[in-house]
C-alpha cells in the first residue's frame, strides 16, 4: 500500500532555562546552560494511504508534539519525516487570529493556502455554514469560547479538502451534535481515501474511529499496532496509572526517562 507518512527516527528537543539570563548566556557563548529536554525519542513510524491513526498517551507523551512535526509547524531536531500530500492541522484555535472576526479569519487562511479570492468567494459560504456559528461570524475571534474556535478551525480545514489531516484534541470541545457532524464528515474523507491522525484522551473515540493506534509514553513510542491490539493494553494502563498518587505518577516517568537515558 501506498505509504503517506513516513517517520523515522524523530527526535525533538528543546532547552529549558532557568531564567531568560541563562538562555542569552547560552546564544552568545554557547557553554551548555539550561537543561535539555526530549519532547520526542528516537519516533518511528509510517501510515498508509486511507488509515486513520489515534494517538494516544497521557500528558507529556508528546502527541501535540509529534502532531505539528508531521504538519510541517515545528522542526524536528534529528530524523526525518515524509509526506506526500497537503496537510491541514485541526487544533481549538490553531492558526486564528484573535484580533480578527470569524470571517475574516476564513478569507486570511485561505489566502494563505493558495486560494484566490474568486475561490474563497465559493469557498465561505460552505465553511460559515458548517461551523454553525451565526452572527458571531462578523465577531472577533477573541470573544470566541473553545468550542466555537473549534468548529471554526475544524469547519476551515475541511473545506479545502487536504490530503491529510491532523485532528488534536479539536472535538474533546464543544456538544455532541457537532461533533457527530465532524465524525461524519471525517468519515466520507477516509471513504475518499485520505490519512487521518487522530490526537484524543478518548477511547471511546478511538475504537469508533482509528484503524490504529500509536502509544507515546513520555516521548517514545510505547507499542504501535491495530487498534484491537493496542486500545486493551493502554485503557488497562490508563486504569492503573490513574489510581497513582501525584509524587507515584512523577517516580514512574523518571523511571521510564532513566530506562530510556541508559538504553
Amino acid at each position: 500500500m501506498e505509504k503517506t507518512i513516513i517517520v523515522s527516527n524523530v527526535t525533538k528537543k528543546h532547552k529549558l532555562y532557568d531564567n531568560t539570563s541563562d538562555k542569552i548566556k547560552d546564544i552568545l557563548f554557547r557553554k551548555g546552560y539550561g537543561e535539555d529536554f526530549y519532547a520526542l525519542r528516537n519516533v518511528s513510524f509510517e501510515v498508509n494511504r486511507g488509515e486513520v491513526i489515534g494517538f494516544v498517551g497521557v500528558n507529556g507523551a508528546g502527541k501535540s508534539t509529534l502532531s505539528n512535526i508531521i504538519a510541517g509547524i515545528l522542526p524536528e531536531t534529528s530524523g526525518s519525516v515524509t509526506v506526500k500530500g497537503d496537510v491541514s492541522l485541526i487544533a481549538i484555535a490553531a492558526g486564528l487570529k484573535e484580533n480578527l472576526t470569524g470571517r475574516e479569519n476564513i478569507e486570511l487562511k485561505c489566502l494563505m493556502l493558495g486560494f484566490n479570492k474568486k475561490e474563497i468567494q465559493q469557498l465561505e459560504p460552505e465553511i460559515i455554514e458548517f461551523a454553525e456559528l451565526g452572527k458571531f461570524i462578523d465577531q472577533p475571534v477573541k470573544s470566541y469560547s473553545s468550542g466555537m474556535k473549534s468548529r471554526l478551525g475544524f469547519a476551515i480545514s475541511v473545506s479545502i479538502d487536504p490530503d491529510i489531516i491532523i485532528i488534536d484534541e479539536a472535538l474533546s470541545v464543544g456538544d455532541k451534535a457537532f461533533a457527530e457532524k465532524c465524525f461524519n464528515k471525517m468519515k466520507s474523507f477516509k471513504e475518499k481515501g485520505k490519512t487521518i491522525v487522530f490526537v484524543s484522551h478518548s477511547t471511546v473515540q478511538m475504537k469508533k474511529f482509528a484503524d490504529k493506534i500509536l502509544w507515546l509514553e513520555f516521548g517514545r513510542v510505547k507499542e504501535y499496532g491495530t487498534k484491537e491490539e493496542i486500545l486493551p493494553l493502554y485503557e488497562e494502563f490508563i486504569k492503573e496509572y490513574k489510581k497513582l498518587s501525584k509524587s507515584e505518577k512523577e517516580k514512574y516517568r523518571e523511571d521510564v526517562l532513566r530506562q530510556l537515558e541508559t538504553g
